[in-house]
């Protein structure tokens, strides 16, 4: 029986495509979460004024890839240091964080947070949040580095080399 988790790592984008790219990962939605607006738009929530992170719900078979490894790649793809920011990506909404759906997840987040400080010389700023209301975003963000996103220079910048390190980091668990 598939599992889901909600993470948070900058762009929902990049985050969407690594996990697309994983062994027993069945779907990945793009979407925001832990903020204070009922049903945001991409445009509130770029704005910064609605207290949402741009997140992706990961839908997954444990027998195939446990929720350890999903949020040991979630650390190890993007980067856990920075506070409210990816890149050139800054504001709240493009935070790291976790959202545990219950609390057997919470303390797989805190375990993963750990593995990561002890592992690194610079600790995570990575929260952990919620419970917290999903909500998916629009059309046209779903699977964007499979469409639109290999024409967008942004993610031609910034989604490859996430691919790399989840490639170099978790060979065993990356699609053909």
């Amino acid at each position: 029986m598939n599992e889901q988790a909600i993470v948070a790592g900058g762009c929902f984008w990049c985050t969407e495509a690594v996990f697309k790219d994983v062994i027993g990962v069945a779907d990945v939605e793009s979407g925001y979460i832990g903020g204070t607006v009922e049903n945001p738009t991409y445009k509130q929530v770029c704005n910064g004024d609605t207290g949402h992170a741009e997140a992706v719900k990961i839908t997954f078979d444990p027998a195939t890839v446990s929720l350890p490894e999903i949020y040991d790649m979630f650390m190890g793809t993007h980067d856990p240091t920075q506070l409210n920011r990816q890149g050139n990506d800054v504001g709240t909404q493009y935070r790291s964080a976790i959202f545990p759906l219950d609390d057997a997840q919470r303390a797989e987040a805190e375990a993963a947070i750990a593995r990561w400080n002890d592992s690194h010389d610079q600790s995570a700023v990575t929260t952990i949040e919620g419970p917290a209301t999903w909500y998916p975003a629009e059309d046209y963000h779903q699977e964007y580095w499979d469409g639109e996103g290999q024409r967008n220079p942004y993610c031609l910048a910034v989604i490859p080399p996430k691919l790399m390190k989840l490639r170099k980091s978790f060979a065993d668990k990356v699609k053909g």
